[in-house]
């Protein structure tokens, strides 16, 4: 599934990065969005975008075009 998928408080590990723009996939790398990486949604903002992650310890700010190009693999809350 897609990050852009997720539901606030819902989250999941970082499969791969599918975009074809190597400036963003070095840009997402740059911020910690790595494979095997694990990542929580913390706030979608009122009209979708963007969204808020937490990850590495620390929250970021990805637009939905951005979380649409992060490939997941969803969590159960209890492993979050």
């Amino acid at each position: 599934m897609k990050l852009n998928e997720l539901s606030p408080g819902e989250g999941g590990t970082i499969i791969r990065i599918i975009a074809g723009d190597q400036k963003l996939k070095r840009r997402l790398r740059d911020m910690g969005i790595v494979k095997g990486e694990t990542l929580v949604l913390e706030k979608v903002a009122p009209l979708g975008d963007p969204i808020e992650i937490r990850v590495k310890g620390y929250k970021l700010s990805l637009r939905k075009r951005e979380a649409e190009q992060i490939e997941i693999e969803k969590l159960n809350k209890e492993a979050l």
